[in-house]
């Protein structure tokens, strides 16, 4: 795997692939700006190599072309502020305009292309468009492992126009080194907390993990499909009924592989889907009727524990309960504190996907786990053992 640290970029003028696709107020302020910050340090060694950095993105969903909502313009002060010096901007990705500017670029200087997706052909993985954004440049660096599942023209197209002159930059190292880490453990026992609310869109990363760990706890609206499989009363739960038999051959291929699934065992139940409804605490296979399971009660939380006190890598990877809600946020939180105490004791604790992200900055628990993952779909995908477009591209 080269990354940029195995070249020096001495003169060079480097496009840089990142993920600037920010959340962004009424205003056009930048209200989260985690992905920028991430990859300040990969911009920082071009430029301390004596290289020049032009940085291209997507940000949003444009519909057809140009729309001033999604110009990325709205991004540089955030950027300049955290990397301490002038930003230029190219109101165009490709064009004459944008090539000019990257062509006087000195070394130490910074430009941003306007966004990518303003042409269809980004999307398209449009070989022709690929070229014209190589054309800014003499090196690629990837650095948006938030969109390396994506064969887009930016991610896994323009690196054929770089042989032997691109790299990962530090995020897509560290998501790749990282995430692979918890893949190809050789430290035992591995645990895998696999949540959220359906068993449809996590069945890949189970069979995959199936062959790589030693437990897995499943909790989350998921849970209940497999307390139901077996038998259960499950009330008025979240179940995917066509995936009943589904759920118990994952049961049955985890024991002949020789892994311990954890399924809760107790349930904080309520009459509907809000904090208004009455509520109660079951054992999850005796629901009642009226009732639906939206959260882990406290004996799941003893077992879990113990089983994640006793491991050395952890990935966490989907909420336990409805942590949006307060009344239903007990078991994700103290699964966070289990996981912070585990990671305090010497395990390897990997986060990642959306909601479970999300929950861990919710109770400021970023620096009491080993690594938060910026990848959401991506880091899914490679979960499942799905070879990424944009980490292929740059390893042929």
């Amino acid at each position: 795997m080269k990354t940029i640290d195995d070249f020096s970029f001495n003169g060079k003028r480097v496009i840089i692939r990142v993920d600037f696709n920010v959340p962004l107020d009424k205003d056009f302020t930048v209200t989260d700006d985690t992905r920028i910050v991430a990859t300040i340090p990969t911009i920082r060694k071009i430029l301390n190599d004596g290289g020049a950095a032009i940085l291209m993105s997507h940000l949003g969903r444009p519909k057809k072309g140009p729309a001033d909502e999604f110009s990325l313009k709205h991004t540089i002060s955030t950027i300049e502020k955290h990397l301490g010096q002038k930003v230029q901007f190219a109101d165009d990705c490709i064009g004459d305009g944008a090539y000019e500017k990257s062509k006087n670029l000195k070394p130490g200087e910074v430009l941003l292309l306007e966004n990518l997706r303003f042409y269809p052909e980004e999307e398209a993985g449009d070989e022709g468009f690929a070229q014209k954004l190589a054309r800014h440049a003499d090196f690629y660096v990837n650095d948006a492992f938030g969109t390396a599942h994506r064969a887009h023209a930016s991610t896994a197209v323009i690196a054929k126009f770089f042989p032997g002159k691109k790299a990962f930059g530090y995020v897509m190292a560290n998501e790749i080194r990282n995430v692979s880490r918890v893949l190809e453990s050789t430290e035992k026992p591995v645990t895998a907390i696999i949540g959220g609310a359906k068993v449809s869109s996590k069945l890949g990363i189970i069979s995959n993990l199936l062959k790589r760990v030693d437990n897995i706890i499943i909790g989350g609206g998921m849970a209940y499909t497999f307390v139901k499989a077996k038998g259960g009363n499950v009330g008025k739960s979240l179940v995917e009924n066509d995936l009943l038999d589904t759920a118990n051959d994952i049961l049955k291929q985890a024991q002949q592989a020789g892994v311990k699934v954890y399924l809760p065992v107790d349930s904080v139940n309520s009459t509907e889907f809000s904090e208004n409804g009455t509520t109660s605490l079951t054992a999850v296979d005796a629901i009642p009727d009226d009732m639906m399971g939206l959260d882990v009660g406290p004996k799941s939380l003893e077992i879990y524990r113990e089983v994640l006190l006793g491991s050395k890598v952890i990935l966490w990877n989907g909420p336990v309960g409805v942590f949006e809600m307060k009344k239903f946020e007990n078991g994700t939180l103290e699964l966070g504190n289990i996981v912070a105490e585990a990671t305090a004791k010497g395990a390897f604790s990997l986060v990642g996907g959306g909601d479970s992200v999300a929950a861990v900055k919710k109770y400021g628990l970023e620096d009491k786990v080993s690594y938060v993952s910026t990848g959401g779909g991506a880091m899914l995908e490679y979960l499942e053992g799905i070879v990424l477009p944009g980490i292929a591209a740059v390893l042929e």
